[in-house]
């Protein structure tokens, strides 16, 4: 890198508010990047909703009846007799 020659300080302020901006512009283009990181690390929305689905199916009374159910329908699928 070359090293520049100033005339006056007004150059100076140039040159050093032209690099605080592309700084600040660096800066933000980071965290741009890093919000779409975590963005596609992170499940969706639609995954979201299904826990949701799935809480809301499984709490209160119904929950309940499909905790107690859910057992014996699998045992009753794997003990049927074939053909039937």
């Amino acid at each position: 890198m070359e090293n520049k020659k100033y005339s006056s300080y007004a150059e100076i302020e140039q040159e050093l508010e032209i690099l605080k901006v592309e700084k600040e512009l660096y800066y933000q283009k980071m965290l741009l990047s890093v919000e779409k990181t975590k963005e596609s690390i992170l499940p969706s929305k639609s995954v979201n909703f299904l826990g949701n689905m799935y809480q809301k199916l499984f709490s209160g009374t119904y929950g309940t009846i499909f905790k107690i159910a859910i057992p014996y329908i699998i045992n009753w699928f794997i003990n049927r007799k074939r053909g039937d």
